[in-house]
Protein backbone atom coordinates (compact mmCIF):
# COMPACT_ATOMS: atom_id res chain seq x y z
CA UNK A 1 0.00 0.00 0.00
CA UNK A 2 2.75 2.54 0.80
CA UNK A 3 5.22 1.85 -2.23
CA UNK A 4 1.76 2.30 -4.34
CA UNK A 5 1.16 5.65 -2.54
CA UNK A 6 4.47 6.58 -3.07
CA UNK A 7 4.59 5.93 -7.07
CA UNK A 8 1.75 8.08 -7.60
CA UNK A 9 3.07 10.47 -5.10
CA UNK A 10 2.63 13.09 -8.29
CA UNK A 11 -0.66 12.52 -8.46
CA UNK A 12 -1.07 13.09 -4.74
CA UNK A 13 0.35 16.35 -5.18
CA UNK A 14 -1.77 17.78 -8.13
CA UNK A 15 -4.51 16.69 -6.26
CA UNK A 16 -3.30 18.41 -3.15
CA UNK A 17 -2.87 21.46 -4.49
CA UNK A 18 -6.35 21.55 -6.45
CA UNK A 19 -7.96 21.12 -2.73
CA UNK A 20 -5.74 24.04 -1.23
CA UNK A 21 -6.79 26.26 -3.94
CA UNK A 22 -11.17 25.18 -3.74
CA UNK A 23 -10.30 26.72 -0.27
CA UNK A 24 -9.52 29.81 -1.31
CA UNK A 25 -6.12 30.44 -0.49
CA UNK A 26 -3.98 32.54 -3.28
CA UNK A 27 -2.99 30.83 -5.90
CA UNK A 28 0.68 31.52 -6.25
CA UNK A 29 1.50 30.57 -2.34
CA UNK A 30 -0.24 27.42 -2.66
CA UNK A 31 1.56 26.72 -5.91
CA UNK A 32 4.93 27.65 -4.76
CA UNK A 33 3.99 26.24 -0.83
CA UNK A 34 2.35 23.15 -1.75
CA UNK A 35 4.97 22.22 -4.22
CA UNK A 36 8.02 22.98 -1.20
CA UNK A 37 6.50 21.01 1.21
CA UNK A 38 6.39 17.81 -1.10
CA UNK A 39 10.00 18.42 -1.87
CA UNK A 40 10.74 18.47 1.61
CA UNK A 41 9.20 15.24 2.07
CA UNK A 42 10.95 13.80 -0.59
CA UNK A 43 14.23 14.92 1.06
CA UNK A 44 13.43 13.65 4.31
CA UNK A 45 12.16 10.43 2.98
CA UNK A 46 15.54 9.97 1.05
CA UNK A 47 17.90 10.19 3.78
CA UNK A 48 15.42 7.80 5.64
CA UNK A 49 16.27 5.73 4.05
CA UNK A 50 12.49 4.69 2.08
CA UNK A 51 12.22 3.84 -1.64
CA UNK A 52 10.78 7.13 -3.31
CA UNK A 53 11.28 7.97 -7.03
CA UNK A 54 12.70 11.50 -5.90
CA UNK A 55 15.31 13.27 -8.00
CA UNK A 56 16.31 16.03 -6.31
CA UNK A 57 18.43 17.39 -8.75
CA UNK A 58 15.77 18.59 -10.61
CA UNK A 59 15.34 20.85 -8.27
CA UNK A 60 18.50 22.64 -8.74
CA UNK A 61 17.01 23.77 -12.27
CA UNK A 62 14.90 26.47 -10.28
CA UNK A 63 16.99 29.16 -10.70
CA UNK A 64 17.57 29.41 -14.01
CA UNK A 65 13.90 28.95 -14.36
CA UNK A 66 13.12 32.27 -12.76
CA UNK A 67 15.49 34.03 -14.87
CA UNK A 68 14.23 32.61 -17.55
CA UNK A 69 10.78 33.45 -16.46
CA UNK A 70 11.51 37.26 -15.50
CA UNK A 71 14.08 37.92 -19.08
CA UNK A 72 11.16 36.11 -21.44
CA UNK A 73 10.20 38.85 -23.99
CA UNK A 74 7.18 36.90 -24.77
CA UNK A 75 5.25 37.58 -21.05
CA UNK A 76 6.58 41.30 -22.12
CA UNK A 77 2.98 41.11 -23.79
CA UNK A 78 1.01 40.70 -20.45
CA UNK A 79 1.25 43.74 -18.82
CA UNK A 80 1.51 45.72 -21.96
CA UNK A 81 -1.98 44.05 -23.15
CA UNK A 82 -3.41 44.42 -19.44
CA UNK A 83 -2.72 47.89 -20.09
CA UNK A 84 -4.13 48.47 -23.10
CA UNK A 85 -7.52 46.85 -21.77
CA UNK A 86 -7.52 48.97 -18.67
CA UNK A 87 -7.05 52.10 -20.40
CA UNK A 88 -10.14 51.30 -23.03
CA UNK A 89 -12.52 50.13 -19.81
CA UNK A 90 -11.51 53.87 -18.07
CA UNK A 91 -12.07 56.11 -21.29
CA UNK A 92 -15.65 54.57 -21.71
CA UNK A 93 -15.23 53.48 -25.64
CA UNK A 94 -17.46 50.71 -24.81
CA UNK A 95 -20.25 53.23 -24.02
CA UNK A 96 -19.85 55.57 -27.29
CA UNK A 97 -19.41 52.01 -29.38
CA UNK A 98 -22.33 50.59 -27.33
CA UNK A 99 -24.91 53.54 -28.11
CA UNK A 100 -23.51 53.08 -32.02
CA UNK A 101 -24.20 49.63 -32.63
CA UNK A 102 -27.58 49.58 -30.57
CA UNK A 103 -28.78 52.44 -33.01
CA UNK A 104 -27.55 50.84 -36.41
CA UNK A 105 -29.21 47.53 -35.54
CA UNK A 106 -31.78 48.19 -32.24
CA UNK A 107 -34.47 48.58 -34.82
CA UNK A 108 -34.61 44.82 -36.15
CA UNK A 109 -35.53 42.07 -34.75
CA UNK A 110 -33.21 40.73 -32.05
CA UNK A 111 -31.28 43.74 -32.97
CA UNK A 112 -29.75 45.01 -29.70
CA UNK A 113 -28.88 41.30 -28.94
CA UNK A 114 -27.00 41.72 -32.75
CA UNK A 115 -25.23 44.90 -31.41
CA UNK A 116 -24.39 43.42 -27.99
CA UNK A 117 -22.64 40.73 -29.64
CA UNK A 118 -20.55 42.83 -31.95
CA UNK A 119 -19.48 45.26 -29.46
CA UNK A 120 -18.66 41.90 -26.97
CA UNK A 121 -16.34 41.40 -30.36
CA UNK A 122 -14.87 44.24 -30.44
CA UNK A 123 -14.22 44.71 -27.04
CA UNK A 124 -12.42 41.30 -26.68
CA UNK A 125 -9.82 42.19 -29.71
CA UNK A 126 -9.20 45.07 -27.93
CA UNK A 127 -9.02 44.16 -24.42
CA UNK A 128 -8.92 40.21 -24.04
CA UNK A 129 -10.26 40.87 -20.10
CA UNK A 130 -13.00 38.57 -20.06
CA UNK A 131 -14.07 39.64 -16.64
CA UNK A 132 -13.97 43.38 -17.54
CA UNK A 133 -15.78 42.74 -20.62
CA UNK A 134 -18.46 41.07 -18.63
CA UNK A 135 -19.16 43.41 -16.20
CA UNK A 136 -18.82 46.87 -18.33
CA UNK A 137 -21.56 44.80 -20.88
CA UNK A 138 -23.72 44.22 -17.80
CA UNK A 139 -23.54 47.66 -16.60
CA UNK A 140 -24.51 49.62 -20.22
CA UNK A 141 -25.97 46.98 -22.11
CA UNK A 142 -28.31 44.73 -19.60
CA UNK A 143 -30.70 47.73 -18.34
CA UNK A 144 -31.45 48.86 -22.07
CA UNK A 145 -32.18 45.48 -22.96
CA UNK A 146 -34.49 44.80 -20.02
CA UNK A 147 -36.52 47.94 -20.14
CA UNK A 148 -36.81 47.36 -24.50
CA UNK A 149 -38.94 44.22 -23.87
CA UNK A 150 -35.99 41.30 -23.90
CA UNK A 151 -36.28 38.36 -21.97
CA UNK A 152 -33.65 38.17 -18.82
CA UNK A 153 -32.47 34.65 -19.91
CA UNK A 154 -31.69 35.81 -23.60
CA UNK A 155 -30.06 39.50 -22.52
CA UNK A 156 -28.07 37.50 -20.01
CA UNK A 157 -26.78 34.75 -21.58
CA UNK A 158 -26.00 37.01 -24.67
CA UNK A 159 -23.95 39.45 -22.35
CA UNK A 160 -22.28 36.31 -20.91
CA UNK A 161 -21.34 34.33 -23.95
CA UNK A 162 -19.82 37.50 -25.83
CA UNK A 163 -18.23 38.60 -22.81
CA UNK A 164 -15.80 34.92 -23.00
CA UNK A 165 -15.05 36.18 -26.27
CA UNK A 166 -11.93 37.74 -25.02
CA UNK A 167 -10.46 34.41 -24.05
CA UNK A 168 -10.47 33.24 -28.01
CA UNK A 169 -10.37 36.40 -29.92
CA UNK A 170 -6.86 37.50 -29.76
CA UNK A 171 -4.66 39.21 -28.49
CA UNK A 172 -6.06 37.66 -25.62
CA UNK A 173 -4.24 37.37 -22.74
CA UNK A 174 -5.42 33.53 -22.51
CA UNK A 175 -3.37 33.07 -25.58
CA UNK A 176 -0.38 35.01 -24.91
CA UNK A 177 0.26 32.70 -21.74
CA UNK A 178 -1.04 29.55 -23.69
CA UNK A 179 1.22 30.28 -26.33
CA UNK A 180 4.37 30.57 -24.60
CA UNK A 181 3.44 27.53 -22.24
CA UNK A 182 2.78 25.45 -25.37
CA UNK A 183 5.68 26.34 -27.00
CA UNK A 184 8.00 24.75 -23.91
CA UNK A 185 6.08 22.25 -24.18
CA UNK A 186 6.49 21.63 -27.83
CA UNK A 187 10.60 21.98 -27.37
CA UNK A 188 9.99 18.58 -24.50
CA UNK A 189 8.13 17.08 -26.92
CA UNK A 190 10.73 17.46 -29.25
CA UNK A 191 13.26 16.32 -27.15
CA UNK A 192 11.29 13.13 -25.67
CA UNK A 193 10.85 12.43 -29.26
CA UNK A 194 14.68 12.57 -30.16
CA UNK A 195 13.95 15.05 -33.07
CA UNK A 196 14.62 18.44 -33.99
CA UNK A 197 12.59 20.09 -36.07
CA UNK A 198 13.13 24.05 -37.30
CA UNK A 199 9.42 25.05 -37.00
CA UNK A 200 8.67 26.28 -33.78
CA UNK A 201 5.17 28.04 -31.86
CA UNK A 202 4.54 31.29 -31.29
CA UNK A 203 2.01 33.65 -29.45
CA UNK A 204 0.88 34.83 -33.18
CA UNK A 205 0.44 31.65 -34.41
CA UNK A 206 -2.11 30.82 -31.29
CA UNK A 207 -3.31 34.33 -32.21
CA UNK A 208 -3.74 33.70 -36.19
CA UNK A 209 -5.23 30.40 -35.81
CA UNK A 210 -7.87 31.62 -33.01
CA UNK A 211 -9.19 34.18 -35.57
CA UNK A 212 -11.51 31.14 -37.80
CA UNK A 213 -13.11 30.40 -35.07
CA UNK A 214 -13.48 33.36 -33.14
CA UNK A 215 -15.46 34.88 -36.11
CA UNK A 216 -17.53 31.81 -36.60
CA UNK A 217 -18.66 31.77 -32.53
CA UNK A 218 -19.33 35.34 -33.65
CA UNK A 219 -21.50 34.42 -36.13
CA UNK A 220 -22.94 31.69 -34.45
CA UNK A 221 -24.18 34.02 -31.87
CA UNK A 222 -25.89 36.18 -34.30
CA UNK A 223 -27.39 33.33 -36.05
CA UNK A 224 -28.76 32.32 -32.55
CA UNK A 225 -30.21 35.48 -31.76
CA UNK A 226 -32.02 36.39 -34.92
CA UNK A 227 -33.33 33.20 -34.73
CA UNK A 228 -35.14 33.48 -31.76
CA UNK A 229 -36.18 36.82 -32.64
CA UNK A 230 -37.76 35.82 -35.40
CA UNK A 231 -39.49 32.31 -33.91
CA UNK A 232 -40.00 34.52 -30.69
CA UNK A 233 -40.80 37.72 -31.68
CA UNK A 234 -41.96 38.47 -27.82
CA UNK A 235 -37.99 37.76 -26.02
CA UNK A 236 -36.38 40.25 -28.75
CA UNK A 237 -38.85 42.99 -29.73
CA UNK A 238 -37.64 45.61 -32.12
CA UNK A 239 -36.87 49.00 -30.93
CA UNK A 240 -37.73 52.38 -32.07
CA UNK A 241 -34.40 54.19 -33.05
CA UNK A 242 -36.07 58.26 -32.29
CA UNK A 243 -37.03 56.75 -28.88
CA UNK A 244 -33.36 55.10 -28.56
CA UNK A 245 -31.74 58.08 -29.48
CA UNK A 246 -33.63 60.55 -27.35
CA UNK A 247 -32.94 58.17 -24.74
CA UNK A 248 -29.31 58.22 -25.17
CA UNK A 249 -29.00 61.93 -25.48
CA UNK A 250 -28.04 61.85 -28.79
CA UNK A 251 -29.43 64.12 -32.15
CA UNK A 252 -29.33 64.29 -35.34
CA UNK A 253 -27.21 62.25 -37.86
CA UNK A 254 -26.49 58.41 -37.09
CA UNK A 255 -23.46 58.49 -39.12
CA UNK A 256 -21.63 60.33 -36.71
CA UNK A 257 -22.01 58.48 -33.84
CA UNK A 258 -21.14 55.60 -35.44
CA UNK A 259 -17.91 56.91 -36.96
CA UNK A 260 -16.81 57.97 -33.14
CA UNK A 261 -18.11 54.93 -31.66
CA UNK A 262 -16.55 52.18 -34.37
CA UNK A 263 -13.47 54.15 -35.87
CA UNK A 264 -11.18 54.70 -32.73
CA UNK A 265 -11.66 50.84 -31.84
CA UNK A 266 -11.40 49.44 -34.72
CA UNK A 267 -8.14 51.35 -35.49
CA UNK A 268 -6.31 50.36 -32.81
CA UNK A 269 -7.63 46.67 -33.55
CA UNK A 270 -5.91 46.58 -37.10
CA UNK A 271 -3.07 48.16 -35.64
CA UNK A 272 -2.30 45.42 -33.01
CA UNK A 273 -3.51 42.64 -35.22
CA UNK A 274 -2.74 44.15 -38.69
CA UNK A 275 1.05 44.30 -37.55
CA UNK A 276 1.08 40.70 -36.08
CA UNK A 277 -0.29 39.31 -39.50
CA UNK A 278 1.47 41.05 -41.66
CA UNK A 279 4.76 40.15 -40.34
CA UNK A 280 5.37 43.90 -39.29
CA UNK A 281 6.01 42.96 -35.29
CA UNK A 282 5.76 40.06 -32.96
CA UNK A 283 3.36 39.75 -30.43
CA UNK A 284 5.20 41.89 -27.86
CA UNK A 285 5.79 44.66 -29.96
CA UNK A 286 2.51 44.64 -31.20
CA UNK A 287 1.14 45.01 -27.71
CA UNK A 288 3.08 48.16 -27.14
CA UNK A 289 1.85 49.62 -30.25
CA UNK A 290 -1.56 48.62 -28.76
CA UNK A 291 -0.93 50.44 -25.68
CA UNK A 292 0.15 53.79 -27.04
CA UNK A 293 -2.84 53.12 -29.16
CA UNK A 294 -5.19 52.81 -25.78
CA UNK A 295 -3.46 56.00 -24.67
CA UNK A 296 -3.62 58.37 -27.34
CA UNK A 297 -7.42 56.90 -27.49
CA UNK A 298 -7.91 57.96 -23.45
CA UNK A 299 -6.23 61.29 -24.48
CA UNK A 300 -8.28 62.11 -27.34
CA UNK A 301 -11.82 60.85 -25.46
CA UNK A 302 -10.82 63.65 -22.91
CA UNK A 303 -10.75 60.78 -20.38
CA UNK A 304 -7.11 61.29 -19.60
CA UNK A 305 -5.97 62.54 -15.88
CA UNK A 306 -3.67 62.11 -13.46
CA UNK A 307 -6.30 59.97 -11.18
CA UNK A 308 -7.31 57.69 -13.68
CA UNK A 309 -3.55 57.24 -14.99
CA UNK A 310 -2.64 56.29 -11.15
CA UNK A 311 -5.82 53.83 -11.28
CA UNK A 312 -4.41 52.61 -14.75
CA UNK A 313 -1.07 51.77 -13.65
CA UNK A 314 -1.91 50.29 -10.19
CA UNK A 315 -4.64 47.89 -11.75
CA UNK A 316 -1.83 46.92 -14.67
CA UNK A 317 0.86 46.63 -11.90
CA UNK A 318 -1.49 44.31 -9.67
CA UNK A 319 -2.59 41.72 -12.55
CA UNK A 320 0.79 41.35 -13.85
CA UNK A 321 2.51 40.77 -10.03
CA UNK A 322 -0.18 38.05 -9.92
CA UNK A 323 0.47 36.48 -13.30
CA UNK A 324 4.50 36.42 -12.73
CA UNK A 325 3.96 35.04 -8.87
CA UNK A 326 1.62 32.44 -10.18
CA UNK A 327 4.54 31.67 -12.98
CA UNK A 328 6.99 31.36 -10.65
CA UNK A 329 4.99 28.92 -8.45
CA UNK A 330 3.74 26.58 -11.30
CA UNK A 331 7.57 26.95 -12.12
CA UNK A 332 8.32 25.40 -8.55
CA UNK A 333 5.72 22.64 -8.84
CA UNK A 334 6.45 21.88 -12.31
CA UNK A 335 10.04 20.65 -10.90
CA UNK A 336 8.83 19.12 -7.98
CA UNK A 337 5.99 17.16 -9.74
CA UNK A 338 8.41 15.98 -12.32
CA UNK A 339 11.73 15.03 -9.20
CA UNK A 340 8.81 12.98 -8.36
CA UNK A 341 8.66 10.81 -12.23
CA UNK A 342 5.53 12.49 -12.42
CA UNK A 343 6.29 13.07 -16.33
CA UNK A 344 6.88 9.42 -17.05
CA UNK A 345 3.37 8.41 -14.49
CA UNK A 346 1.42 10.51 -17.10
CA UNK A 347 2.72 8.60 -20.03
CA UNK A 348 2.29 5.49 -18.66
CA UNK A 349 -1.30 6.70 -17.71
CA UNK A 350 -1.99 8.08 -20.90
CA UNK A 351 -0.34 4.73 -22.67
CA UNK A 352 -3.10 2.63 -20.84
CA UNK A 353 -6.22 4.64 -22.03
CA UNK A 354 -8.20 3.01 -24.52
CA UNK A 355 -8.53 4.83 -28.38
CA UNK A 356 -4.62 5.90 -28.82
CA UNK A 357 -4.13 10.08 -29.23
CA UNK A 358 -8.10 10.83 -29.58
CA UNK A 359 -9.04 9.03 -26.05
CA UNK A 360 -6.24 10.46 -24.54
CA UNK A 361 -7.42 13.98 -26.00
CA UNK A 362 -10.82 13.40 -25.12
CA UNK A 363 -9.96 12.82 -21.32
CA UNK A 364 -7.89 15.48 -21.11
CA UNK A 365 -9.74 17.79 -22.38
CA UNK A 366 -13.04 16.25 -20.07
CA UNK A 367 -10.05 17.19 -17.17
CA UNK A 368 -9.62 20.94 -18.23
CA UNK A 369 -13.60 21.18 -19.11
CA UNK A 370 -14.17 20.39 -15.40
CA UNK A 371 -11.26 22.04 -13.62
CA UNK A 372 -12.54 25.34 -15.48
CA UNK A 373 -15.41 25.51 -12.94
CA UNK A 374 -12.91 25.72 -10.02
CA UNK A 375 -9.93 26.79 -11.36
CA UNK A 376 -9.06 30.36 -13.45
CA UNK A 377 -7.37 29.86 -16.85
CA UNK A 378 -4.03 31.21 -15.84
CA UNK A 379 -3.68 28.73 -12.87
CA UNK A 380 -4.83 25.61 -15.58
CA UNK A 381 -2.53 26.91 -17.92
CA UNK A 382 0.13 26.64 -15.40
CA UNK A 383 -0.64 23.96 -13.54
CA UNK A 384 -2.29 21.40 -16.16
CA UNK A 385 -0.75 22.17 -19.25
CA UNK A 386 2.75 21.79 -18.65
CA UNK A 387 2.13 18.25 -17.47
CA UNK A 388 -0.54 17.21 -20.67
CA UNK A 389 0.69 19.58 -22.73
CA UNK A 390 4.23 17.71 -23.84
CA UNK A 391 2.86 14.25 -23.87
CA UNK A 392 0.02 14.69 -26.11
CA UNK A 393 2.80 17.04 -28.56
CA UNK A 394 4.70 14.00 -28.52
CA UNK A 395 1.83 11.34 -29.51
CA UNK A 396 1.57 13.99 -32.94
CA UNK A 397 -0.95 17.06 -32.09
CA UNK A 398 -0.58 19.79 -33.58
CA UNK A 399 0.79 22.72 -31.25
CA UNK A 400 -1.31 25.37 -32.38
CA UNK A 401 -4.93 22.88 -32.85
CA UNK A 402 -4.16 22.22 -29.22
CA UNK A 403 -3.90 25.26 -28.31
CA UNK A 404 -7.20 26.74 -29.82
CA UNK A 405 -9.19 23.43 -28.26
CA UNK A 406 -7.72 24.06 -24.57
CA UNK A 407 -8.66 28.19 -25.20
CA UNK A 408 -12.40 26.95 -26.57
CA UNK A 409 -12.52 24.53 -23.86
CA UNK A 410 -12.02 26.90 -21.17
CA UNK A 411 -14.38 29.80 -22.60
CA UNK A 412 -16.87 26.73 -22.52
CA UNK A 413 -16.06 26.14 -18.85
CA UNK A 414 -16.37 29.51 -18.12
CA UNK A 415 -20.14 29.94 -19.25
CA UNK A 416 -21.40 26.27 -17.46
CA UNK A 417 -23.42 26.70 -14.48
CA UNK A 418 -23.24 26.57 -11.51
CA UNK A 419 -19.35 27.68 -11.44
CA UNK A 420 -18.59 29.11 -14.40
CA UNK A 421 -16.87 32.41 -13.47
CA UNK A 422 -18.88 34.52 -16.37
CA UNK A 423 -21.74 33.92 -14.51
CA UNK A 424 -20.32 35.20 -11.23
CA UNK A 425 -19.35 37.86 -13.22
CA UNK A 426 -22.33 39.14 -14.39
CA UNK A 427 -24.30 37.91 -11.30
CA UNK A 428 -22.28 40.87 -9.49
CA UNK A 429 -23.99 43.38 -11.62
CA UNK A 430 -27.11 42.24 -12.47
CA UNK A 431 -30.70 43.63 -10.27
CA UNK A 432 -32.29 41.49 -8.18
CA UNK A 433 -35.15 41.80 -10.11
CA UNK A 434 -33.60 38.89 -12.72
CA UNK A 435 -33.12 35.68 -10.77
CA UNK A 436 -30.33 33.52 -11.11
CA UNK A 437 -32.12 30.43 -13.03
CA UNK A 438 -32.36 32.74 -15.92
CA UNK A 439 -28.58 33.48 -16.23
CA UNK A 440 -28.44 29.90 -16.21
CA UNK A 441 -31.10 28.92 -19.25
CA UNK A 442 -29.72 31.80 -20.65
CA UNK A 443 -26.30 30.21 -21.35
CA UNK A 444 -27.48 27.21 -21.99
CA UNK A 445 -27.45 27.57 -25.74
CA UNK A 446 -24.55 29.50 -26.02
CA UNK A 447 -23.03 26.21 -24.03
CA UNK A 448 -24.16 24.40 -27.54
CA UNK A 449 -22.92 26.41 -29.80
CA UNK A 450 -19.63 26.51 -27.73
CA UNK A 451 -19.58 22.64 -27.61
CA UNK A 452 -20.38 22.56 -31.28
CA UNK A 453 -17.36 24.59 -32.03
CA UNK A 454 -14.95 22.41 -30.25
CA UNK A 455 -16.64 19.55 -32.21
CA UNK A 456 -16.25 21.06 -35.40
CA UNK A 457 -12.25 21.94 -34.68
CA UNK A 458 -11.83 17.81 -33.51
CA UNK A 459 -13.45 16.75 -36.78
CA UNK A 460 -12.08 19.53 -39.13
CA UNK A 461 -8.39 20.48 -37.65
CA UNK A 462 -7.99 23.57 -40.59
CA UNK A 463 -10.38 25.58 -38.95
CA UNK A 464 -6.82 26.13 -36.36
CA UNK A 465 -3.85 25.53 -38.68
CA UNK A 466 -5.34 27.00 -42.27
CA UNK A 467 -4.54 30.24 -41.64
CA UNK A 468 -1.57 29.66 -39.83
CA UNK A 469 -0.21 27.88 -42.23
CA UNK A 470 -0.81 30.30 -45.21
CA UNK A 471 0.70 32.90 -43.89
Amino acid sequence: MLATLLELMPLVLFATICGVLMLGYPVALSLAGTALIFAGLGFALTHLGVPVPFEAGYLSAMPNRLYGIMTNQTLLAVPLFVLMGVLLEKSRVAETLLDAMALAFGSLRGGLGIAVVMVGMLLAASTGIVGATVVTMGLLSLPTMLKRGYSASLATGTICATGTLGQIIPPSIALVLLGDVLSNAYQQAQLAMGVWSPRTLSVGDLFIGALVPGVLLVAAYIVYVILTAWLRPSVAPPVDRQALMEELGHSGSLWPLLLKGLLPPVLLIVAVLGSILGGFATPTEASAVGAAGAFLLALTNRRLNLRMLREVVHSTAQVTSMVFLILIGAALFSLVFRAFGGEELVIELFEALPGGVVGVTLVVMLVIFLLGFILDFIEITFVVVPIVGPVLLAMGLDPIWLGIMIAVNLQTSFLTPPFGFALFYLRGVTPESVPTSAIYRGVLPFILIQLGMLGALALFPGLATWLPGVL
